[in-house]
């Protein structure tokens, strides 16, 4: 019994470790890419809603992500905080500022300025 106590507490532990490690490279990824400002055109947005259950009852989070589009036609999908999600509309043109995988932001161009 404790075997098998020690095996599920290593493997928990483990599944915590390679989390974080992989959380620490992408800050690191991400603070040695240079920060890029390219024309973009907003395609698609999505959220991810998690449920966490504990002893003291649940708790829900939501993620925000957006899809954005450059002039070579490749997408990439970006996390964005819940007010940029609601400010950022689908279909939009304008100028995506961004740092490896980290969102910096969106100057949104009106009327014919960015042809795609």
């Amino acid at each position: 019994m404790e075997a098998i106590f020690f095996i599920m507490f290593f493997l928990v532990m483990s599944v915590f470790v390679v989390t974080f490690v992989k959380m620490i490279g992408e800050w690191f990824k991400n603070n040695n890419s240079p920060r890029l400002s390219v024309d973009a055109k907003i395609v698609a947005k999505r959220s991810h809603v998690s449920h966490h259950h504990n002893q003291h009852g649940s708790h829900r989070s939501t993620s925000y992500y957006v899809t954005f589009e450059v002039e070579s036609g490749d997408r990439m999908e970006l996390h964005v905080s819940s007010h940029e999600f609601v400010l950022l509309v689908e279909g939009d043109f304008g100028v995506l500022h961004f740092q490896g995988t980290r969102y910096l932001g969106f100057d949104r161009q009106y009327g014919d300025s960015v042809a795609h």
